[in-house]
């Protein structure tokens, strides 16, 4: 745990996670200021009025930038003027995930990847919850870390899941269990659209594992593979525990005979058949398989293990059936903010599809969908600031391409394109910062618009 009584700390953000931070160190005798670029929200400013805590908006004054050190939000770019400011000066930036952590005294597993994140870390608190071991869930996920420290303890769990915005600012975050179930292009907007720079990002969640601390990855995703083979020559790096769809690794989880193996120090034990996992298509039994490996190595009995695989009912916004009218299926993947998420939400799909695809672009290559759009999609409706690329990219795989201006007119054209046993599917493959307050909010507009179909 670091000394702050009485420093100088300006939070940088003032959404949740900011003003958590904010609340956090103010309460352990720092003297806090929290700036934000634009404006509060009525809470963010209840919060902080009450606290006592000092903050600005619709910019930064000379007092943002006296600071022993920063606290950055996950939403704020390097790139941001002031964050260069404290580069420039040397004044250490933290992620609000890192300085919450310093006060933390639970063991810690961490979860990261370009996709699955929030499935697997659901699934985590579902298989916790189902052997009756006491846990805390948090990060990226919706709970500041910041919201959680408190309430930490030697016996109780704390399962994050981590953005690599959140681990561009770590210093000695140190997972006993991290995870990384895949690296993908996304978020290249603030990786200056360089994937190795993306990649980097996400490899530090190991950065300060030691040998008795373990890595679970992905043995099946090239680019991680090539990632553990370099870190491999690392004597102090933390055990690497693979799981594979296709291989036998030496230590993980595997398939043999459609069914999942674990095996560790030599010994095989048969877990279930994958046809008794509840979640559906290939990348979730990837995500089983790392969820089991995650509770195997915190301690949690099979027999445990199994019935979460078994029982897990998935999470709001990925891949949720919203409704059935007139023979068609209404899909709700708000969640789906990169072009790989996507890519795998329509392999899973085997009927014919129409696509509201678009929102903020991250810099996104939608060729990569060409073949699945030209198999499965004969309607794309393309919505928010992407439309342009969208229509340049990949307008002409869809049998009809349309453009709405809401998502309740893109609802409306998609339930005028499909016919019975066919598939409406919102799955965005961008941010939604351009006409939603997040994912979350675009999936309630989406399912709002979705019920409010006439039968």
């Amino acid at each position: 745990m670091k000394e702050i009584s009485g420093k100088t700390i300006v939070i940088v953000g003032g959404a949740r996670s900011g003003v958590a931070a904010a609340v956090l160190l103010h309460g352990m005798g720092a003297t806090v200021f929290v700036t934000d670029a634009g404006f509060l929200s009525e809470q963010s400013r209840a919060v902080l009025t009450e606290k006592g805590i000092p903050f600005e908006e619709k910019g930064h004054s000379d007092r943002a930038k006296v600071a022993d050190f920063a606290v950055v939000s996950p939403g704020v770019p390097d790139e941001a003027p002031l964050i260069q400011y404290f580069f420039f000066n040397d004044i250490k930036v933290y992620s609000e995930m890192e300085v919450a952590c310093w006060f933390s005294k639970s063991p810690l597993t961490a979860v990261t990847g370009s996709n699955g994140k929030t499935t697997t870390t659901s699934w985590m608190r579902h298989l916790w919850e189902t052997a009756q071991r006491p846990a805390l869930v948090g990060g990226n996920i919706g709970v500041p870390v910041s919201e959680l420290v408190h309430q930490t303890a030697a016996d109780k769990d704390l399962i994050l899941e981590v953005s690599s915005f959140q681990l561009d600012h770590i210093r000695s975050f140190r997972p006993r269990v991290s995870m990384i179930l895949n690296i993908t292009p996304d978020h290249l907007n603030r990786y200056q659209n360089k994937f190795k720079y993306y990649v980097a990002s996400k490899m530090r969640i190991i950065r300060n594992q030691l040998p008795s601390d373990f890595l679970i990855y992905n043995y099946d995703d090239p680019v991680l593979k090539e990632q553990i083979g370099v870190i491999g020559v690392r004597p102090d790096g933390p055990a690497r525990i693979p799981f594979s769809l296709t291989e036998e690794p030496e230590t993980g989880a595997f398939l043999r005979d459609d069914h999942i193996v674990l095996r560790f120090d030599g010994q095989e034990e048969v877990l279930l058949h994958k046809d008794e996992v509840s979640l559906r298509g290939r990348h979730n039994l990837a995500n089983s398989m790392a969820v089991a490996l995650a509770g195997r190595l915190n301690g949690i009995a099979s027999e445990h293990i199994r019935q979460s695989l078994k029982t897990f009912e998935g999470v709001e916004h990925r891949l949720e059936q919203v409704r059935i009218l007139n023979g068609v299926r209404y899909i709700n993947d708000s969640k789906a903010t990169n072009v790989n998420a996507v890519w795998y939400a329509l392999q899973g799909i085997k009927a014919p599809v129409v696509l509201i695809l678009g929102g903020q672009d991250k810099g996104n290559n939608y060729r990569e969908l060409t073949d699945q759009l030209k198999k499965k999609v004969h309607s794309l409706i393309a919505i928010g600031e992407a439309r342009a690329a969208i229509r340049e990219q990949v307008s002409r795989d869809a049998l009809y391409f349309f453009e709405a201006e809401s998502m309740k007119e893109a609802v409306q054209i998609a339930s005028r394109q499909a016919r019975k046993g066919e598939v409406v599917l919102l799955s965005p493959a961008c941010a939604s910062f351009d006409m939603f307050e997040n994912y979350e909010h675009r999936g309630r507009v989406f399912k709002q618009a979705v019920m409010a179909l006439p039968e």
